[in-house]
């Protein structure tokens, strides 16, 4: 299916190693005030694999942590700029670090966003749920690929 295509749930991918956050991930978007589904890989070199896997679908928003195993998500970000198919898939830097060197990092690879993971569980579920509600409600999506 088309990037866009209005007859179709939008796609989420979770890119966290901690099973925890993915979990939570899953139940704020299942439960939130957006349709849509979800997908998920436990890790950097997983989430590239998949990204540039040309018979799986492009998602609409990509959630992804930093603090990963094989490829952090600095790397993640980097590969999926550098691919033409996938490089205007929405990035949400979505991490517990504050520092200022992965925001300016993440910011100077292409990351759409940097949201802060709270350590609140009804804060986490809220933020998943209004970055899910902003990305694919409120910002106007591109619709064409490459």
């Amino acid at each position: 299916m088309e990037f866009g295509n209005p007859d179709r749930l939008p796609v989420v991918f979770v890119v966290d190693d901690d099973e925890n956050d993915r979990e939570l991930a899953r139940r704020a978007l299942k439960s939130g005030p957006v349709s849509c589904s979800v997908r998920f890989a436990k890790d950097g070199q997983e989430a590239v694999d998949s990204l540039l896997d040309l018979s799986e679908e492009l998602p609409d928003l990509i959630l992804l942590d930093l603090k990963m195993p094989r490829l952090n998500g600095h790397e993640v970000l980097k590969q999926v700029r550098g691919n033409e198919r996938a490089r205007i898939c929405p990035v949400v830097v979505f991490t517990s670090s504050g520092q200022t060197s992965d925001i300016v990092g993440c910011f100077e690879s292409g990351a759409n966003s940097f949201v802060r993971k709270s350590i609140d569980f009804d804060q986490y579920i809220s933020l998943v749920r209004d970055v899910a509600k902003y990305w694919l409600q409120v910002n106007e999506p591109c619709n064409g690929r490459p």
